[in-house]
């Protein structure tokens, strides 16, 4: 039985180290070298669109409107103005692959369930379908649909509630920094996942996401958030992109951890805050699992859980809700429903109140008395700072 077509796809040829394009006997290069993966997927997106001469026909009913018509106009005339517009286009290939020869008319809920299945998590599908719901409905605004054609969600993933502890978080740093690459079953003096201990410190400290973190300079460099070492600002937003719901607002960085960022540029002469091979990562994923499971912290820790684990001790050290939701870019609200029980007044009123009869004062002793979380954050970056030698 002949294989399925992939479709159009970005591959790296591993002698060249640079990026071409794959669909089916076609190879098409890019221009583009490892590590600039966005530019790639923009050239994978201009392929897509170019590929298929998307119809402008006015009022058609949906069974005479190919889902493809509807993605690539998209992708053509929305996805470019997106603050990542080459995950957009990585999605867009995703949805070509299942819904490219179907018709507006063949949407429905049972179809949209299939797509959840075929693909390998829930929120993956979940995040596509938006993109398709989004693309239908710029094609009908545009006039070229006559009725409005709807798409069936899977639900919401529960929030992922795992954090991680101070132990855990050293034990992860010990893993990645004394980490050396095993060859021909022995340890050689390659320390190939240091730049995982770099990532980890300034993902937590700064409660940044990782993309940007990855990306991140340590100058001003056009198309990548920075630091200002000078001034300890992280400014995570690169210039000339627009805000997203994802907000990424300029945040003063921690005296301790800005040191390090500063021994790291001069004693390193790094450019970038995360390197390999003296390039800024594309993507940390792989060596970061590995680093996981040496820790053996659990598998369902992931990148993100340093956010969460960020927005954890912020709450647990009883930092203001909005300076807190302020340094993460997340809403006061968000921050409150999602983490808001791990601060130490959170209900004490109403608990505290539940004993006390009518006219009774509080007691403002009730005989606890906890240990001043910002100790053990000291103590954890001065552990880190000894890791790495600095």
């Amino acid at each position: 039985m002949p294989r399925k077509p992939k479709g159009p796809r970005l591959y790296l040829i591993p002698d060249e180290r640079v990026w071409i394009i794959r669909d089916g006997s076609v190879k098409r290069r890019t221009g583009c070298s490892e590590g600039d993966r966005a530019s790639a997927e923009k050239a994978l997106a201009d392929y897509i669109v170019s590929k298929h001469s998307v119809s402008r026909k006015n009022n058609r009913a949906p069974a005479e409107i190919l889902i493809a018509d509807v993605l690539n106009l998209y992708a053509a005339e929305v996805a470019p103005k997106h603050a990542r517009p080459h995950e957009t286009a990585a999605r867009i290939e995703f949805l070509l692959d299942f819904f490219a020869e179907k018709t507006l008319a063949e949407i429905n809920g049972a179809l949209c369930r299939a797509y959840a299945d075929h693909r390998p998590s829930l929120s993956a599908s979940r995040r596509e379908l938006e993109d398709l719901r989004a693309a239908i409905n710029h094609h009908r605004r545009e006039g070229y649909c006559s009725e409005i054609v709807s798409i069936a969600l899977p639900e919401k993933s529960l929030p992922r509630e795992r954090w991680l502890t101070r132990s855990e978080v050293a034990r992860m740093i010990w893993a990645a920094w004394r980490y050396r690459e095993i060859q021909n079953l022995r340890a050689t003096d390659r320390y190939t996942r240091r730049h995982i201990a770099r990532f980890i410190l300034v993902a937590l400290y700064s409660g940044t996401r990782s993309a940007a973190v990855c990306s991140a300079a340590l100058r001003p460099t056009t198309g990548h958030p920075w630091i200002d070492l000078e001034r300890g600002v992280f400014y995570r937003r690169p210039e000339k992109t627009r805000e997203t719901k994802k907000r990424q607002p300029p945040v003063p960085l921690p005296s301790r951890l800005l040191a390090h960022l500063r021994r790291w540029a001069r004693k390193n002469g790094q450019t970038f805050v995360v390197e390999w091979n003296g390039a800024p990562v594309t993507s940390i994923s792989k060596a970061f699992r590995a680093v996981v499971t040496d820790a053996k912290v659990g598998d369902d820790v992931t990148p993100h859980t340093l956010r969460h684990t960020a927005a954890t001790w912020l709450m647990q050290s009883g930092t203001d809700l909005w300076e807190a939701s302020g340094y993460l870019g997340m809403t006061p609200d968000t921050l409150k429903s999602v983490y808001g029980h791990h601060h130490p007044q959170h209900l004490r009123g109403a608990s505290e109140g539940i004993t006390r009869r009518p006219g009774q004062k509080p007691d403002r002793n009730n005989g606890t008395k906890e240990e001043d979380p910002r100790d053990s954050d000291s103590k954890i970056i001065d552990l880190s700072a000894k890791i790495i030698g600095l």
